[in-house]
């Protein structure tokens, strides 16, 4: 990190994790920080689902969640950026406090619960940037006391559908109560099936992911594969948090409850992002996420398995300069490595990841 990341990071860290988080939202609206700036190399161009990226590098739902800062993101340096989840209806989410800092494992715990402030005011701020540059996905997620949550669904696929590069469909979040129910290969055939539907219906038609969790049995791993295949879905985002404690430092905060993200979750997510390359096979993208802090830990997730890599907790610890690190290493490696492509990395270490156990 740099110095002024260091400062940035200690000023940031004497407020609690949601008052920070709020407080680089605005700093990003004006304008600040200025994070390093990012190689074009066409050698990190990643053409997927239609979509051409500048490279592989995105920042993960979770942070932007009302679709505020898109276009700050992507001058950060990151390739894409995706925004939510956003539910239909406004929702403030889980009592606070609900955000933790595990400083010693480099990691998060949240049980925020989908607080966003709903379909409208995203779609408002997402119809004002058309336009512009830059692949902005847009994560769609349910209201926790919706009666028809597959329909919130559908809400959000027909409202965003003209305003996203793609749609996520995130049914991953452990901080919904049941929400990780419809990853079941039941409810799941019904929910993608719907939101195809929905979509071929739209003014637009973008790719269409789904989210996972990474606390999934193999088993449930080849039945969402079966029903990605089958539903035609154009790709899977390998993962959201973890429910998993295992190993961590901060004992302190480590039983509070909700999901864990940062750099413990990096060997979970990626093994199951290798098992879920297997099982898909190479025509359907997968977007690695979970313990991305470094150009290491970035292309270690395209050898797996990934087409493209997010991160977000790993930006809390390391700074608003670390996606421009990130790629830039990614340039130095492609030169210094002589890779025509940095799509020539992916599933070289799929077999290795695979085999690691993931309970």
């Amino acid at each position: 990190m740099s110095v002024l990341d260091r400062i940035g990071q200690k000023l940031l860290f004497s407020f609690d994790p949601e008052t920070a988080h709020g407080l680089s939202i605005a700093a990003l609206r004006c304008g600040l920080p200025v994070g390093a700036t990012a190689p074009r190399d066409a050698r990190l161009e990643i053409n997927l689902c239609g979509l051409d990226f500048p490279n592989p590098l995105g920042m993960a739902a979770g942070y932007d969640k009302n679709a505020e800062v898109p276009d700050a993101l992507l001058g950060l340096g990151f390739g894409f950026a995706e925004v939510g989840t956003i539910t239909p209806l406004p929702q403030p989410g889980n009592p606070k406090p609900r955000i933790f800092r595990l400083t010693a494992d480099e990691a998060v715990i949240n049980r925020l619960g989908f607080n966003n402030e709903g379909h409208a005011a995203a779609e408002k701020r997402l119809a004002a940037r058309k336009g512009r540059p830059g692949i902005v996905g847009v994560n769609i997620g349910a209201n926790k006391d919706s009666a028809d949550r597959i329909g919130d669904y559908e809400r959000g696929v027909a409202r965003f559908a003209a305003h996203a590069s793609y749609l996520t469909v995130n049914i991953s979040s452990p901080n919904t109560p049941g929400l990780r129910n419809m990853q079941a290969r039941e409810q799941l055939g019904e929910l993608l099936s719907r939101v195809m539907a929905a979509r071929a219906a739209a003014s637009a038609q973008p790719p269409v992911f789904l989210k996972i969790a990474p606390d999934l049995v193999e088993a449930e791993l080849e039945d969402i594969a079966a029903e990605v295949a089958e539903k035609k879905i154009d790709g899977v985002i390998v993962s959201n948090t973890t429910l998993a404690r295992t190993g961590l430092r901060s004992s302190g905060l480590a039983n509070e409850t909700g999901g864990l993200s940062g750099k413990p979750l990096f060997e979970r997510s990626t093994a199951v992002l290798a098992r879920m390359r297997k099982l898909l096979g190479p025509r359907i993208a997968i977007i690695g996420v979970g313990g991305v802090d470094s150009t290491e830990a970035a292309l270690e997730k395209i050898r797996a398995g990934a087409d493209l890599v997010q991160l977000y907790t790993g930006m809390i610890y390391a700074g608003p300069a670390l996606p421009g690190r990130i790629v830039a290493g990614m340039a130095r490696f492609v030169e210094t490595e002589r890779v025509g492509s940095i799509r020539d990395l992916r599933d070289s270490a799929c077999e290795r990841w695979a085999a690691k156990p993931i309970s």
